[in-house]
């Protein structure tokens, strides 16, 4: 595709310079292979011992980059910067530009050198929020914002195209499961050193929200470095066999994939059924991911009568035990079922959707509550692994593991921008306004019922794991 581009490029007159730099992010032409079996064992334990260290390390430290903003908006306010609703608009942004970047740099990510590829995206993110802190119109914060979610997108798609180029079949669950850590590393970097920073910072000197923007940038910048540095380009452009071969491990192997293009490759993704209804699947999983992480909090203070800090304290844990979930998802995956995701996922699908209904219809009980927010973010977490993105990489051809990636991300992140709404409206649909007299000035109450939401938020895990159980017989690509 890069050399299609080159091309267009130069039919419009554009100058060799530019050509030039398009160029440099396409992957290295293939090297006659290596007979020599000790180098070639050398190499792979070399890079592949890099890839799965700069893949989860670089993109944990990446995540700080994206959620910055949170993190400021605050600060923001109390400054007088932006309005609440301004935040709001800027911050949604990210979401949008970050479910295109998925998509169109997971078909950019099959036929680029990945190394340059996500160390680009990571210094484009970093110039981004640093082009915030220097930002007093909302407008121009979206706009900054927007492409920082694109940018962001650089990196998902490059670490799986990594993992599917370097790992094979029976072993990909795992490393897939340490990769997915890097979520929780990037939020705990964010939510507590930047938030910790931001509270040290001299006071009075009108920078308090900047030092929260400016760090990410250099975090970011020092991630990309490492990125450009360590991540390797496909084993064939060193002179080395497929890790499949190298292995002597091998999927189904369909000849005329293996003959065609990476373009046509690409789109022959777009026709399998299995990723369609695992694109679904996934989606409707982000659907209650981003029903908890947004409304909760608010849940369980306004019905189950906890205050702020135990509200929260709650989802902290259940975000910690996501941890343990995505690398237990992969040990059980590889290990006990020989790298078949679909019984897995249906243990951990029920892991998370057996909890979830505990939290919405269980007794008022403190312990019982904390016990299976602790296990909803365990199954979810392992869950969401492998219908957000491993299940795809098995399934489709390994040389467009990006495209999969990225063609899964779309739906994943449409199912979270849809599922705000939709909550939004459904709570407010259930408004009740209770009105209290007083001598001076009545004052109103409100009151949200859930009972609506909480059907769509356990609907969509239900309608995920029936979706995900009806790829059983599904088996990995090579």
């Amino acid at each position: 595709m890069i050399s299609m581009m080159q091309r267009f490029f130069s039919r419009l007159g554009v100058s060799q310079t530019c050509r030039s730099a398009i160029g440099y992010f396409a992957s290295l032409p293939d090297q006659p292979k290596s007979n020599n079996p000790a180098y070639i064992d050398q190499q792979f334990s070399y890079h592949r011992r890099n890839v799965i260290v700069i893949v989860t390390f670089c993109y944990g430290l990446g995540y700080v980059c994206r959620l910055a903003f949170n993190v400021v908006k605050k600060p923001l306010m109390d400054a007088g910067v932006f309005t609440p609703e301004e935040l709001g608009i800027i911050g949604s942004t990210l979401l949008y530009g970050y479910a295109l970047g998925k998509f169109t740099n997971g078909f950019l990510a099959d036929h680029a050198h990945v190394g340059r590829f996500f160390a680009a995206g990571l210094f484009l993110s970093a110039m981004a929020n640093l082009g915030m802190s220097f930002s007093d119109l909302a407008w121009v914060s979206a706009l900054l914002w927007g492409l920082n979610g694109w940018f962001q997108g650089f990196g998902a798609p490059s670490s799986v195209v990594s993992l599917a180029h370097w790992y094979t079949n029976s072993e990909r669950g795992r490393y897939y499961g340490i990769w997915s850590t890097a979520h929780s590393i990037g939020e705990g970097l964010t939510y507590l050193g930047i938030a910790w920073l931001i509270a040290a910072a001299p006071k009075g000197l009108g920078l308090d929200w900047q030092w929260g923007l400016w760090t990410p940038a250099v975090i970011c910048i020092f991630a990309a470095y490492l990125v450009w540095r360590y991540l390797p380009d496909r084993p064939a452009t060193m002179g080395l066999p497929t890790v499949a071969d190298w292995k002597s491990e091998h999927g189904e192997i369909n000849p005329d994939v293996a003959k065609e293009s990476v373009w046509k490759t690409q789109l022959r993704v777009l026709t399998i059924p299995s990723i369609w209804i695992l694109a679904i699947a996934s989606s409707s999983m982000y659907v209650t991911r981003y029903a908890i992480n947004s409304w909760g909090n608010v849940y369980l203070q306004e019905i189950r009568g906890f205050d702020l800090f135990d509200a929260n304290l709650f989802i902290f844990f259940n975000t910690v035990a996501g941890i343990l979930g995505c690398l237990v998802y992969g040990l059980v995956s590889d290990k006990m079922f020989n790298a078949r995701r679909p019984p897995a996922n249906l243990i951990f699908g029920l892991l998370e959707l057996g909890p979830l209904i505990v939290i919405f219809y269980g007794p008022q009980n403190t312990l019982i509550l904390g016990i299976a927010l602790v296990v909803y973010g365990f199954g979810l977490s392992g869950i969401l692994a492998s219908l957000g993105g491993l299940f795809a990489i098995d399934i489709a051809p390994k040389k467009v593991a990006g495209a999969a990636m990225g063609f899964i991300g779309v739906f994943s992140y449409l199912g979270a921008g849809l599922q705000d709404y939709i909550s939004g409206k459904l709570i407010y649909s259930s408004q009740i306004v209770f009105t209290f007299p007083s001598q001076q000035q009545d004052f109103q109450v409100f009151f949200y019922n859930y009972d609506k939401p909480i059907i769509f938020w356990v609907g969509a895990s239900v309608l995920s794991i029936i979706l995900a159980s009806a790829l059983w017989k599904v088996r990995a690509a090579d």
